[in-house]
């Protein structure tokens, strides 16, 4: 793909009130997935998720710019929230990551731990009581891990 998707729709989905958090395309020979995710104050209803969707395809539709078939998915960021620019790690610092590298790392690919920090460009997560630095370059797919609060005395409904 030539045109980069993210300027393309990135003012569009602004201008519907929603911030387009990242894209992920996977192409397949029998139709590809193209999802977007966005993200609001107070969060996403299924509503502005339609919405974004039908203004997203007309747009694509019209500049034609991901050959043959695909499938257009909008979605909201939800409890595992995928991480997909450097400036969106800072806001999470403390939280449990599950990050997958390009290429190992120490022999492995799979990191789960809790952000410590963000130093330039170098993520810094503690596993297992050990600081492992990744670069950012590096990183092929990043998450938050959802904490539930599983005390028994509320539940589990939280306190």
């Amino acid at each position: 793909m030539s045109v980069d998707l993210e300027q393309l729709l990135e003012p569009s989905v602004r201008a519907m009130g929603c911030a387009l958090l990242g894209i992920e395309y996977r192409p397949h020979v029998h139709g590809g997935l193209l999802r977007l995710y966005i993200d609001k104050p107070g969060g996403v209803l299924v509503d502005d998720c339609e919405r974004v969707s039908h203004q997203v395809s007309g747009l694509l539709d019209v500049e034609d710019v991901i050959p043959g078939q695909y499938t257009l998915e909008v979605s909201s960021p939800g409890l595992d929230r995928p991480l997909f620019k450097l400036d969106q790690y800072a806001g999470h610092v403390g939280a449990q990551l599950r990050i997958t590298t390009v290429m190992p790392i120490d022999g492995r690919r799979k990191f789960r731990g809790e952000l410590k920090r963000v130093i330039d460009s170098l993520i810094v997560i503690d596993v297992d009581g050990v600081e492992v630095e990744i670069s950012f370059a590096a990183i092929s797919k990043a998450r938050l891990v959802p904490e539930f609060d599983t005390d028994r005395k509320t539940g589990g409904r939280g306190k």
